[in-house]
């Protein structure tokens, strides 16, 4: 039985709403290794080190039991996303190669979703063999532990150079058109809007992503002023 449009867009907005929550927590888990390069607790053991405690609770059983859920919530927005977007891509028919009036263009981030959608998901992949292979899943996979105060040095070798740090950047920019346009319109879709509260949640999507953007920007730079001595501390010999 074939879904409909309206089914299609409900199932994107509640992924992407799941998602966005795992973010937030992402976000503030790796904001605590800027709070800890300026307490003098970069590098230290879980316990003293708030990243490290960030990193040693994302190995918990309760996160285990999430990363499925969380990795079948990715694909599931991913293909939704695909689909939708196909769909209405066919449905434009000749009109898609229209200029629209200005009054009635759509904003770039939401014509441009799939892209900036894209774009995000190359990079988690990136960022996925940084991080997560380097430390869940060798625990998974391996059977050997890893100390959370390991994070401190990937941190510093993934950003301790210049170059990745603005790729990390240009990879913040794309995910924050991508929250300010997918924010509001999944609480839109849900119904969680009106003529009152719609210019409301704009402004708040918009706040959202603006606080993700500078957390997680904030991060890379501080980690990358650690990693070459800028900012005392760094676990690389």
């Amino acid at each position: 039985m074939a879904l409909s449009s309206i089914t299609k867009k409900l199932i994107m907005s509640i992924s992407g709403l799941f998602l966005i929550l795992f973010l937030l927590l992402h976000t503030t888990i790796n904001f605590f290794s800027v709070i800890d390069a300026f307490r003098g607790t970069w590098g230290a053991p879980a316990g003293e080190g708030w990243f490290a405690s960030g990193c040693w609770f994302m190995a918990t059983p309760v996160i285990d039991i999430m990363v499925p859920i969380l990795a079948l919530g990715f694909a599931v927005h991913i293909v939704y996303a695909a689909i939708l977007t196909y769909g209405n891509y066919k449905a434009r028919g000749p009109q898609r190669y229209a200029v629209p009036h200005k009054g009635k263009a759509e904003s770039w981030a939401s014509k441009n979703m799939f892209v900036l959608g894209a774009i995000v998901l190359g990079v988690i992949a990136f960022h996925l063999t940084h991080f997560w292979a380097e430390m869940q899943f060798v625990e998974w996979f391996k059977g050997e532990h890893v100390a959370p105060e390991k994070s401190y040095f990937l941190l510093e070798q993934t950003f301790g150079s210049i170059w990745m740090v603005i790729i990390y950047i240009a990879w913040f920019a794309a995910l924050w058109f991508h929250l300010t346009h997918g924010f509001w319109s999944a609480l839109q879709t849900i119904g969680w809007s009106n003529k009152v509260w719609e210019k409301r949640l704009e402004i708040i999507g918009k706040a959202f992503a603006t606080l993700i953007f500078v957390c997680l920007t904030v991060t890379a730079v501080v980690a990358y002023l650690v990693a070459n001595g800028i900012i005392p501390g760094s676990v690389i010999a």
